[in-house]
């Protein structure tokens, strides 16, 4: 499996690079007493490393080639393995009234999408478990825009929903015995005449309204809505949302550790104990009162940035305004969704991160 991961190589763009001076794994031979048991043991295992492979090439694709429409094709493609799946567009969230999420994207000439993916592994009554990732497939910072310099690292700040995705090829590939949902906000951020602006106030799908202070604070706008939408139809066993969320979190924790926010104990340590067991690490932070003051605004329900300190909290806490009594975690995964030097089975570039991590919850705990 470890040889698998590492044989992993996003190379579809070097066209002067001849196949035969790529590094490839073409064979490797295993002995085991019983080869049929060891097959079929490796079975899942293999699936896992086509959901991880699937994750770096979702993250590790140019943003001229992944917005959110290809983005959502990626998803679809998943029938073949039995995944139901939706595709939401704008007319069909604005009916629903998803102001939060549509403000972010209507500044591209990329319509935004909500990606709908469904697993039906357990019994027909069974409480879904549901992943919900931020899909934001190039972020200039809109109208408050950021620096020239490292913008093209942008084009990753999808990959809170490219490890939804992955993870949802993994599980139905594995025929995973539990029902899962995946849901993805798909958008584009960008500044243009029809952008939005800072000073813009948004009404959520939950009727709560956003007073957007910095548009490049954005990603929380969008998983706002798709946590309200995710608990609102499918009513889950729990909520986790994975998302490229601050550069606070990066401050704190480096690349080492993603961070982990909970609202339940029990789901917060199944998920740092399945971290650890995969080598994929979740630091638990903290959430609190004061820290929720910080969001208070003059003019709306709240405001989308806190100060200047402890900005990934105080992104946590802007989520959890959006979950009612909902077992709920929040992975802020920007520090390890790209990795900048090789590991011993993460090549550089696009990670997975997470994918391994919530396959291993979900196996351990949610199947029957």
């Amino acid at each position: 499996f470890g040889a698998r991961l590492r044989s992993y190589r996003f190379d579809r763009y070097r066209t002067k690079e001849k196949p035969d001076r790529k590094p490839t794994l073409a064979r490797m031979t295993v002995g085991a007493p019983d080869a049929a048991a060891a097959r079929k043991a490796f079975r899942p295992l293999d699936s896992l490393a086509d959901g991880v492979f699937l994750t770096r090439d979702l993250v590790s694709e140019p943003p001229n080639i992944m917005y959110p429409e290809t983005l959502a094709a990626q998803g679809e493609a998943l029938r073949e393995l039995g995944v139901e799946v939706e595709v939401l567009g704008e007319a069909e969230m604005r009916e629903l009234g998803m102001g939060s999420l549509l403000g972010v994207g209507q500044g591209s000439a990329r319509e935004s999408k909500l990606l709908v993916m469904q697993w039906q592994g357990g019994g027909a009554k069974e409480q879904p478990v549901a992943f919900i990732g931020k899909g934001v497939t190039f972020d200039t910072g809109g109208i408050s825009i950021k620096p020239a310099a490292g913008m093209d690292d942008m084009k990753w700040d999808m990959g809170g929903s490219g490890v939804v995705i992955g993870l949802m090829k993994a599980l139905a590939g594995r025929k995973a015995k539990c029902n899962a949902v995946g849901v993805a906000g798909l958008v584009e951020n960008m500044p243009s005449g029809t952008a939005q602006r800072p000073g813009d106030i948004v009404t959520s799908m939950s009727g709560q309204t956003v007073e957007v202070l910095n548009t490049d604070a954005e990603g929380r706008l969008v998983l706002a809505d798709a946590l309200w939408y995710t608990q609102d139809r499918f009513k889950p066993k729990f909520m986790i949302d994975l998302a490229t969320l601050t550069g606070a979190i990066i401050i704190a924790l480096g690349n080492e550790n993603c961070g982990l926010f909970a609202n339940n104990d029990e789901l917060a340590d199944r998920i740092a104990a399945a971290g650890r067991a995969v080598g994929e690490h979740a630091w638990r932070m903290p959430l609190g009162d004061a820290y929720d003051k910080e969001l208070t605004s003059d003019a709306a329900d709240m405001k989308n940035i806190g100060g200047r300190g402890a900005g990934s909290i105080t992104a946590a806490q802007f989520l959890q305004r959006f979950v009612n009594d909902v077992p709920w975690a929040h992975l802020d995964i920007a520090g390890v969704t790209w990795s900048k030097k090789d590991k011993p089975t993460v090549p550089k570039g696009g990670t997975g991160f997470g994918v391994q991590l919530l396959d291993r919850l979900v196996a351990e705990h949610y199947e029957g």
